[in-house]
């Protein structure tokens, strides 16, 4: 294989896999074992017409048993479980992101996780990637009628709680830049009005880190509890934030005196305000974004 197929056909197969696992190295494991098998089944003389077909179906199968295993680890998940943090490319065609970013949110995902196994996969490959139901029925391993079932029952689903986001980007950007700037320089006077009443906060630290046990609703608990976290960061000494794009939405990442990653934070924009805040501290979902600092430690040096 050259290196121009692969840097051709790995985009498409990620896409898939992370859509349907939330995980970046899990997806990357996906991704690696689909090539391997395309290789193999080339070497072994086996005529393969589009192997962007073939990598799919295979990548498709591979992440659906591993959702299948993952379903009763992420049961016994401590606190909020979040996908890991997808950080947007320089280089990513911004067209393209734009069409894709409503499926890879925080939020989206999340939804998605309600859902089973064979509806996430059955409703990920019709909606976002539109395959038709005779391939979705084969990856699955069902009947064609069957796959059509499923898409559909996922789709009521989703639609009758799919999260909402700003149309406008100039909007959300400057919602977002006001946000990190408050919280930054520790000003979150200024802060409550750009929450909505019934905004959610929610933190991952899978036990790992310090973090909400469950997620806060409401204006005045979501403020109470940045106002928190704003005091703790003071006492980090040298940290910094990095204005990011997160999933498709604005977000920002926070770093240690030396460098270290110990958080990623994503803002859900709709109607004019910020209707979700969700931090990333667990440091297994960050290893991927580069060497991470131990939360905790920091914040007893702090104290």
């Amino acid at each position: 294989m050259t290196a121009e197929e692969f840097d051709e056909l790995r985009p498409s197969a990620f896409a898939i896999a992370y859509r349907m696992l939330g995980s970046v190295s899990e997806a990357e494991d996906a991704v690696q074992e689909g090539f391997i098998r395309l290789h193999r089944a080339r070497e072994g003389g086996e005529r393969i017409e589009s192997p962007r077909a073939y990598l799919s179906t295979v990548v498709s199968r591979l992440s659906l048993d591993q959702l299948r295993s993952a379903r009763v680890r992420r049961e016994t998940y401590v606190g909020d479980w979040l996908p890991e943090p997808l950080i947007a490319s320089l280089e990513d065609d911004p067209a393209r992101k734009a069409e894709m970013a409503d499926s890879l949110s925080l939020a989206f995902l999340v939804l998605l996780e309600s859902l089973s196994p064979e509806q996430r996969a059955a409703f990920l490959l019709r909606e976002v990637f539109d395959e038709p139901y005779d391939r979705i029925a084969e990856i699955v391993g069902t009947s064609e009628q069957n796959a059509r079932q499923l898409a559909a029952r996922a789709r009521r689903h989703v639609e009758e709680r799919r999260p909402r986001f700003e149309a406008s980007r100039e909007q959300r950007e400057e919602l977002a830049n006001r946000f990190f700037a408050a919280v930054e320089e520790g000003d979150l006077e200024g802060l409550e009005e750009l929450l909505a009443h019934d905004v959610v906060l929610r933190g991952d630290g899978g036990g790992k880190a310090p973090a909400l046990a469950r997620a806060v609703h409401g204006r005045a608990r979501v403020m109470q509890t940045l106002t928190a976290w704003s005091r703790a960061a003071v006492r980090l000494a040298g940290y910094s934030i990095r204005r990011a794009e997160v999933n498709g939405q604005p977000g920002a990442m926070f770093f240690d005196s030396e460098g270290n990653v110990f958080s990623v934070m994503v803002l859900d924009v709709a109607e004019g305000q910020i209707q979700g805040v969700s931090g990333i501290v667990n440091p297994d979902k960050l290893r991927h974004l580069g060497p991470v600092a131990d939360l905790g430690r920091l914040l007893r040096d702090g104290s």
